[in-house]
């Protein structure tokens, strides 16, 4: 089976009532960045950050994923998927995905302040008081800016390894993953779905553009990948 590697952001979980990544002003949720995504954020004012992420696990909760992630899922059948995934959602998991590494942490985890490899599931709202055993605060286990990525590593090997790769509703602006298609083996088809692409068909060889939303794009990409396995 071919390696078929994808790249998602936050434009595929969008049209399950997921917002992206900030507004347009630059703000996330009405907050500056750095007061909720940030270590000094977290140090300055942990409460607000505390809550800020409640809001968010208590939103995932109730959504679902949506045909993008589900025709991920189907993928499955004709291709070895892995997904790296910018989002803190656990909707690829849900759709029935696999092999699915997440470069900026996961919502649904906490994680000791002074030992960031004890993580633990955590479903329900994270408050001052909510220990590890070395009775040290517990905070979401998500990537803030100005800290490094410790999935990158692993992402990167993913890359290169990959056939085909697949990127789906992130701007490419974000570093270190906006960095990750510069991994790929040389010449092989690289599909970007976005309704607003960032990435154009004369910047990588072999690129395909869908300006579609994800769902719908991801409709096409299973179109054209049927085309290019008949024509092999």
């Amino acid at each position: 089976m071919k390696r078929l590697v994808v790249l998602t952001g936050a434009g595929i979980s969008a049209e399950s009532g997921i917002k992206t990544f900030r507004d347009a002003d630059g703000l996330w949720e009405g907050h500056d960045i750095m007061e909720v995504a940030s270590p000094e954020g977290f140090k300055a004012n942990p409460e607000l950050v505390l809550d800020f992420y409640n809001q968010r696990r208590r939103q995932l909760l109730k959504v679902k994923p949506n045909k993008a992630h589900l025709n991920l899922v189907l993928l499955k059948k004709h291709f070895d998927v892995k997904i790296i995934t910018q989002n803190v959602d656990n909707l690829h998991e849900k759709a029935g995905s696999t092999n699915i590494t997440h470069l900026h942490g996961e919502l649904l985890k906490a994680r000791s302040s002074v030992d960031e490899s004890l993580v633990l599931n955590w479903e329900k709202d994270l408050i001052l008081g909510d220990l590890c055993k070395y009775n040290s605060q517990l905070r979401p286990h998500i990537v803030w800016f100005e800290e490094m990525v410790p999935m990158l590593d692993k992402a990167i090997e993913i890359v290169q390894k990959a056939d085909i790769l697949v990127i789906i509703g992130t701007s490419m602006k974000v570093y270190p993953a906006s960095s990750l298609i510069n991994y790929t083996k040389h010449n092989i088809p690289i599909y970007f779905i976005d309704p607003n692409p960032s990435i154009y068909k004369n910047d990588f060889n072999n690129l395909t553009v869908i300006k579609k939303e994800a769902s719908l794009g991801t409709d096409e990409l299973i179109r054209l990948l049927k085309l290019r396995n008949l024509k092999n």
